[in-house]
């Protein structure tokens, strides 16, 4: 039980890692392959800030919660994601894209939650990974099979 929890899903596309990352580092490119949106079709996204690179990002409301998320860094290989829910925690969300020896990219999408001194919340930490990780499964398989790529 303790503040952090992480959890991590992986996967392969056949999009060069350069691409996902620019997708991905976009408040656009991420609305096409986020996985809330798979799952709540009527989940609400208001744009804020640039429409790519760090900043840019999105609220969200829908009936698992609101927040935001924004872009907090860029990389070669990785975004990086911050993500506030209010009193429901904070979080860090990375998604890694990397050139397979085979062609393509293998995936790694991880999420770190921040429980804080909440008990509740660490609580969640135990079972998040039943909880969250088909959420990144989802994200991982909108990302292997988007048009977009």
């Amino acid at each position: 039980m303790g503040r952090y929890t992480t959890i991590t899903r992986t996967g392969h596309t056949g999009a060069s890692a350069d691409r996902i990352i620019e997708l991905v580092s976009s408040t656009e490119g991420f609305t096409r392959i986020n996985p809330h949106l798979t799952a709540d079709p009527k989940l609400e996204i208001t744009p804020l800030g640039p429409h790519t690179g760090i900043g840019s990002g999105f609220a969200f409301r829908g009936k698992n919660g609101k927040g935001t998320q924004t872009v907090a860094q860029v990389g070669d290989t990785y975004v990086d994601y911050a993500i506030d829910m209010g009193s429901m925690g904070t979080s860090t969300q990375r998604i890694a894209a990397r050139p397979a020896p085979g062609g393509g990219s293998d995936l790694e999408w991880t999420m770190v939650l921040d429980a804080g001194g909440n008990p509740l919340l660490r609580l969640f930490g135990m079972m998040a990974s039943k909880v969250i990780g088909p959420t990144l499964e989802t994200g991982i398989r909108n990302l292997s099979t988007s048009p977009s790529l």
